[in-house]
């Protein structure tokens, strides 16, 4: 399995507020096909890194404007659905006022891309409709925003809550193979291994 990172620049906006962030995009697949996780921000770094492979799908790892703002654009250009759990559609709406996404995600379904079968998990508390991707043979998942190197995705603002995201994490994530590299929404890769045995400083410190 070919995986690839890119990285853009924009703009996260929620309760009023906006934000400077940088996403990370996250590209599964072969020389032939290619899943795309989290279009973020702008459609042309993604289409370069795409190349003259097939996008069979434009996977959405929750509805924050970051994570699929450019969604819309690479589904146009490339002719790839769009696939949302169906939990987080309020939050596309806000992006995407007179569209739907083409697939609604749940959790236990499974995606293939390149031969590989990836089993969508829902991880519901950053958004109500957080999912993560869990690639068993690649010892890897695509965490969106639910787990980073050093703890949870942030909770407090709008549809997010934490003691959802902890029971997510709990029970869909850190049962994972210890080996399991967390590839994040943001910021760099971790392991399940070193984040595991941190959940009760997490729980205590309340984020």
């Amino acid at each position: 399995m070919r995986l690839e990172r890119v990285r853009t620049n924009g703009t996260f906006s929620i309760d009023g507020e906006d934000f400077d962030v940088e996403n990370n995009i996250w590209l599964l697949g072969d020389d032939h096909e290619v899943l795309v996780i989290d279009a973020a921000h702008t459609a042309t770094p993604i289409i370069e890194a795409v190349g003259d492979r097939t996008v069979v799908g434009i996977f959405c790892t929750h509805g924050h404007n970051d994570h699929i703002n450019a969604a819309g654009d690479l589904a146009r250009r490339t002719g790839a659905p769009t696939l949302l759990h169906p939990a987080d559609e309020m939050l596309w709406e806000i992006v995407y006022p007179d569209s739907r996404p083409d697939r609604a995600l749940a959790h236990g379904d499974e995606l293939t891309v390149a031969g590989a079968k990836l089993r969508v998990l829902h991880t519901p508390g950053h958004s109500p409709g957080g999912v993560c991707l869990y690639s068993p043979a690649d010892h890897a998942v695509f965490g969106g925003d639910t787990l980073f190197r050093g703890g949870p995705g942030a909770t407090g603002r709008s549809y997010s809550d934490f003691p959802t995201i902890i029971e997510s994490i709990q029970a869909k994530l850190l049962g994972l193979p210890g080996e399991t590299v967390v590839h994040t929404g943001h910021g760099d890769d971790t392991t399940i291994a070193d984040e595991a045995p941190h959940l009760e400083e997490w729980i205590a410190r309340g984020h």
